[in-house]
C-alpha cells in the first residue's frame, strides 16, 4: 500500500485521533493508530476501548491494506516534519517508510489483525446539534463532576445526557453542586427518549476534538446503545457508565423568594479575592444581604480575613446570611458570558440557584447551577 497526502492533512488526522490513544495497557496494539486506505482517502482510527475516534483525510492511495503504526512516535514525527507539501507512506513486509522532503523514517508496524475494529453507527442520526452549543454544554457541566480518583461512585464522574422533547440536557454533580445545560436538538423525534452517562474526561476529549473541526453542526447517533458524534471527517464514539445517575431534576430549587441580582464580573472578581483568605478546609465565603448591598467576608487563622461589598441591581425581598464554597461559585461564574446573574436563595441551610439574568448571552441560554451552602457555626 502506498499513500500520498498533504502534510497538514496527515498532521490533522493524527492529532485528532491521538486523543483516543491507549496508555499503559495489557494490549500494546492500543498504543497504535490504524491507517486504512479507502477510495478517495485515508481513514485513521485510534481507540483505548473507552473512546474511539475515526478521522478521514484526502489522500491518493495505491493498492489496498491496513497498517498500524506506533501512535506516539507518529504524532511526534508529523509535528516535526519538514515544511513540504506532501508526505508519502509505503508499507510492506511489516515495515512502513514515511517520507517528507529529504527526511525519511522506517517505522515498525503493530499487528493489524489484533487492532479492534471500533464502533461505527449505522442508520440515520437521532438528531443534530450546533457545534458551538455542544462545546458550550460540555464546558458548562464537566467541571462539576468528580475525578475517578476522588470517589467510588462512578455516576459522579460522568455527565448525564438526556435526549427528549427536542433537546439535550447535560447534567453533572459531585453531590454538593449541580450544573445543568439544555441545548436544542434539531430533528429529534417527539417520541424519542434516551439517557447516556459519559465520563467527564471523555467529554473533555470530545470537546478538544470538535474544537479543531471546521463544521457548524454535529450529528448524534445512538446506535448499539452508545453515543456517536459525527462532524465532517471526524467520528467520535464512546462507552457509557453503567450506573444510575441521580434524579437531578428533583434537587433544583423552586420558588426561591430571595433573588440577588448582580454584575457577574463584579461578583466573580470579589469572590476570587476573598477565596485567598478563605479557610482551607471549607473555602467558605459568607454572603450577607443588607438593603441593596451584598457584603461578603472570608477568614482563616493562617491567612487573615477579607471583606468586600458588591452592589445589588435591585433590592431583594428580604435579608439573608449564607455561606458558599468560593471555588464552586467561581467555577460557574467564569464559564458564563452574561453581564448579569441572579442567585436565588430560600434559607441559610438550603441550596442556592445561580442563573444568568438581564440580557442573557446566547451561550448562557439553558444554563442553571445549583450549589449547596456551607454550614455556619
Amino acid at each position: 500500500m502506498e499513500i500520498v497526502c498533504r502534510r497538514e492533512d496527515l498532521a490533522f488526522g493524527v492529532r485528532t485521533v491521538g486523543h483516543a490513544l491507549g496508555g499503559r495497557t495489557a494490549m500494546p496494539v492500543l498504543g497504535g493508530i490504524r491507517l486504512q486506505g479507502e477510495k478517495g482517502g485515508l481513514e485513521l482510527l485510534a481507540t483505548d476501548l473507552e473512546r474511539s475516534i475515526r478521522c478521514r483525510i484526502p489522500a491518493q492511495v495505491k493498492g489496498t491494506g491496513t497498517t498500524v503504526l506506533p501512535g506516539q512516535v507518529l504524532a511526534q514525527l508529523v509535528g516535526r516534519l519538514p515544511e513540504v507539501d506532501t508526505v508519502e507512506l509505503r508499507e510492506a513486509d511489516g515495515r512502513a517508510r514515511l517520507s517528507c522532503g529529504r527526511a525519511s523514517f522506517d517505522l515498525p508496524t503493530l499487528p493489524a489483525d489484533e487492532f479492534p475494529a471500533g464502533p461505527s453507527p449505522s442508520g440515520n442520526p437521532v438528531g443534530r446539534v450546533a457545534l458551538a452549543s455542544l462545546l458550550q454544554a460540555i464546558a458548562q457541566t464537566v467541571y462539576a463532576a468528580l475525578r475517578a480518583s476522588e470517589t467510588t461512585r462512578l455516576a459522579l464522574t460522568g455527565v448525564d445526557i438526556l435526549l427528549r422533547g427536542g433537546a439535550a440536557t447535560f447534567a453533572a454533580t459531585n453531590g454538593y453542586r449541580l450544573a445543568i445545560k439544555r441545548i436544542p436538538v434539531e430533528g429529534l423525534a417527539d417520541s424519542y427518549e434516551g439517557a447516556f452517562l459519559i465520563d467527564a474526561g471523555v467529554l473533555g476529549d470530545l470537546s478538544r476534538v470538535l474544537a479543531g473541526v471546521n463544521e457548524t453542526t454535529v450529528d448524534v447517533y445512538t446506535d448499539g446503545g452508545q453515543p456517536h458524534f459525527s462532524a465532517g471527517p471526524v467520528l467520535f464514539s464512546c462507552r457509557t457508565i453503567q450506573e444510575q445517575f441521580p434524579d437531578f431534576e428533583r434537587v433544583v430549587p423552586k420558588d426561591s423568594e430571595i433573588g440577588l441580582f448582580a454584575s457577574r464580573t463584579e461578583l466573580l472578581d470579589a469572590l476570587r479575592r476573598l477565596e485567598i483568605t478563605a479557610a482551607e478546609e471549607s473555602g467558605a465565603v459568607i454572603l450577607k444581604v443588607t438593603g441593596s448591598e451584598l457584603e461578603m467576608t472570608s477568614a482563616s487563622k493562617d491567612k487573615g480575613q477579607g471583606r468586600e461589598v458588591v452592589p445589588l441591581l435591585k433590592p431583594p425581598a428580604k435579608g439573608i446570611e449564607i455561606a458558599f464554597r468560593a471555588e464552586y461559585l467561581i467555577d460557574a461564574l467564569r464559564r458564563m458570558e452574561s453581564a448579569q446573574v441572579a442567585l436565588w436563595l430560600t434559607a441559610p441551610e438550603r441550596a442556592g440557584l445561580l442563573e444568568p439574568a438581564g440580557e442573557i448571552a446566547p451561550g448562557d441560554e439553558g444554563f442553571i447551577y445549583v450549589c449547596m451552602p456551607v454550614r455556619l457555626l
